[in-house]
């Protein structure tokens, strides 16, 4: 029974850790939008309403 506790109590922490490594990058990373994406978004905004 130690064992298996102290086995799911490093599972856990693993996982833990990687899921806060995983949201840091994605929050730190720049977010850079593709061409087409940028040019569509663009052209959208500069186009009058009506």
């Amino acid at each position: 029974m130690k064992f298996e506790n102290l086995m799911l109590h490093s599972l856990f922490a693993a996982c833990l850790l990687v899921c806060v490594l995983t949201l840091g990058a994605m929050i730190s990373a720049p977010s850079h939008a593709p061409a087409s994406v940028a040019s569509t978004n663009q052209a959208t905004a500069t186009q009058p309403a009506g």
